[in-house]
């Protein structure tokens, strides 16, 4: 009998890989993509995120042990080491360790650096970045740029893929193109539910980049991974999502940068909290933002904000809200009662929501029900699109 059940298990356990075995990112996958750039100049995009494995080495220095020629570096917001501030320019700088140039595409230069200068200096852009999967989120948006300007000059991309850590759903309204912007590149929803590699995939097959023209792409994808994987992020994405808590409550709280709000930049709970110094007849909970490395000039500095505390909600019930508009809708009707509401939204805000529609409904008095259900109908139609360009169950 004994043995009867272990020749079952043998049989049956490739078929349990991905629920018994540690996810592998594509980093990992030496054996699938350093054959593709041997002999061939090599261009990295990636950031701190782009670590290897247990041992947590960055990609950059396995490349070069490797026997790669890495050629150059492109970083996005927050730099190569991950340390500037949101919206931060990032000048260009070189790898104290490997003598290899960094090239900041978020800065003065990133025109220049997508041009043909630039792109004569490689052969092929290997793209290995921790994303959170939000259309607000811009590391998408820096490799849409990327792919854009190695199409247009000939020059193949392979991105090692990464699981997404709110990958589980897909929530909020699709952007609309005359909102496109720095947070808001493609027409998907606020949560795509994809990996950058299925993305890159779907950007292509829809022709949403370079007019239209087709890039030279390869995904190596992750093992053991699904779209219902809670994956625990190795390191800080950016210096104010540190935790995971921040990472799954992203969604809903990004919002409150469109408004006069605090999301707790400048604080220990950043993307864990909200308030404002107007809402102390609500709330009892209180923060006060200061100057913080990746928060040097956070929203409401120094002013004592009254709002709550969500750095101990479950991450079940995180996850089963989704992108929750209730916060915000929350903290409007607050100072609304309290005839401090006018100046509420900026411009910014229909940007990250990707519609006017959500901040007219709020202004309203709508419902988060009544808003959701505007665009319950083009996320199903998104889901079906998306369809052949996923990589993972």
């Amino acid at each position: 009998m004994k043995t009867r059940i272990l020749t079952l298990l043998v049989i049956l356990l490739p078929a349990f890989g991905n629920l018994w075995g540690r996810v592998v990112t594509g980093d990992e996958r030496t054996e699938l993509y350093l054959p593709l750039i041997s002999g061939k100049r090599v261009a990295l995009f990636s950031n701190q995120t782009g670590l290897v494995g247990k041992d947590h080495r960055h990609v950059l220095d396995l490349l070069v042990e490797k026997g790669a020629r890495v050629t150059a570096i492109f970083s996005p917001e927050h730099g190569f080491r991950g340390h500037a501030d949101a919206g931060a320019v990032v000048a260009d700088e070189v790898d104290e360790r490997t003598g290899i140039p960094i090239l900041s595409l978020y800065g003065q230069n990133r025109k220049k650096h997508l041009g043909e200068e630039a792109m004569q200096m490689f052969d092929v852009l290997l793209v290995d970045i921790q994303d959170v999967g939000l259309r607000y989120y811009t590391y998408y948006v820096t490799m849409c740029h990327l792919m854009d300007a190695c199409t247009k000059y000939g020059r193949e991309v392979i991105i090692l893929d990464r699981p997404n850590p709110n990958g589980h759903y897909v929530d909020g309204p699709i952007l609309d193109m005359s909102l496109r912007s720095g947070v808001g590149y493609l027409p998907i929803p606020v949560v795509h539910g994809m990996t950058l590699g299925e993305l890159a995939r779907m950007a292509v097959g829809e022709k949403w980049l370079n007019e239209g023209n087709e890039c030279r792409l390869t995904v190596i994808p992750c093992r053991n991974y699904t779209h219902q994987t809670h994956y625990t992020l190795p390191v800080a994405p950016s210096p104010n999502l540190p935790n995971m808590q921040s990472i799954y409550l992203y969604p809903s709280l990004c919002p409150f940068e469109g408004t006069v709000v605090s999301m707790g930049r400048g604080t220990d709970k950043p993307f864990q909290q909200f308030g404002h110094p107007g809402m102390q007849a609500c709330y009892s909970y209180s923060f006060t933002p200061q100057s913080v490395p990746g928060a040097t000039h956070p929203t409401l500095l120094g002013e004592k904000c009254y709002g709550k505390d969500l750095s101990a909600l479950p991450h079940k019930t995180i996850w089963r809200q989704q992108m929750s508009l209730s916060y915000v809708i929350e903290a409007y009707r607050c100072l609304k009662k309290e005839g401090k509401a006018d100046g509420f939204f900026t411009s910014f805000f229909d940007k990250l929501l990707g519609q006017t529609y959500v901040r007219e409904m709020i202004e309203a008095g709508c419902s988060e029900a009544e808003i959701r259900a505007c665009w319950k109908d083009e996320v199903e139609e998104f889901k079906q699109k998306r369809q052949k360009y996923l990589l993972y169950e």
